[in-house]
């Protein structure tokens, strides 16, 4: 067992080219398109050793996108900045950046593709 108990993450999208931008926008680092037979994939940033757990955007056919019940946070410097590029970027806010006590800050936002995800940062 890993250290972590989330491994890998994958957000289900329909416009691949949008979500991808988005989230490139707004978390400002660059996706790397992943070789997947049947899919398009597009990984997060994989730290080897590094904390937490990566993932990818993933278009599959068939497979819908949006009003999932999986909520992914990711890790950020400061979850307000991130947070702002989420609208300018296609997205929306569902809550600006709120205490969550000794565990810092979070933002919740909708992606493009209305997939709801979490900002977080301890400051």
């Amino acid at each position: 067992m890993s250290d972590n108990p989330v491994g890998w993450f994958e957000i289900y999208v329909q416009d691949l080219r949008r979500a991808r931008q988005f989230y490139e926008t707004v978390l400002q680092l660059p996706l790397q398109q992943l070789a997947s037979p049947g899919l398009e994939m597009w990984a997060f940033p994989i730290v080897s050793g590094g904390r937490g757990a990566s993932g990818a955007l993933v278009r599959a056919p068939g497979v819908p996108s949006g009003g999932n019940s999986t909520l992914v946070y990711f890790s950020c410097a400061d979850c307000a900045e991130a947070g702002a590029r989420v609208v300018p970027a296609g997205g929306r806010l569902l809550r600006e950046r709120i205490s969550i006590g000794e565990y810092g800050f979070v933002v919740l936002a909708y992606d493009t593709e209305g997939n709801l995800f979490g900002l977080h940062s301890r400051e």
